[in-house]
C-alpha cells in the first residue's frame, strides 16, 4: 500500500470518528469558525500529520480558516454488535 493511500484511509477513519465525536460534544462543533477547513492530526504520527497539513493547504479556499484538529488519545476500534446469529443458505 502506497504512502499516500495509507494516509487517505486513516483521514477517512479519522474523520469519521470526528463526526461521530461532534454529534456526541456538539459545543465542540461551536468552536470552529465559520467554513473553516478540518484538518485531521493524530498524536505521534508526524509523516501522517505533515502529509494531512500540506494537503489541506493545497485545498484550502482563500479567507477560510484551517483548523488542526490533534487526536490525543484513540481507542481501539471494536465492533458494538453484542449478538449474531448466522443463516446458512444452501447450495443449489
Amino acid at each position: 500500500m502506497t504512502d499516500r493511500k495509507r494516509f487517505v484511509d486513516k483521514n477517512t477513519m479519522l474523520v469519521r470518528e470526528f463526526d461521530r465525536y461532534i454529534l456526541e460534544h456538539p459545543e465542540f462543533a461551536d468552536e470552529l469558525p465559520d467554513n473553516a477547513l478540518v484538518v485531521m492530526q493524530i498524536e505521534g504520527d508526524d509523516e501522517f500529520n505533515k502529509w494531512a497539513k500540506q494537503t489541506g493547504q493545497s485545498v484550502a479556499e482563500k479567507d477560510n480558516p484551517i483548523v488542526y484538529v490533534r487526536v490525543t488519545d484513540l481507542k481501539p476500534v471494536r465492533s458494538r454488535i453484542e449478538k449474531l446469529q448466522l443463516e446458512m443458505v444452501a447450495y443449489l
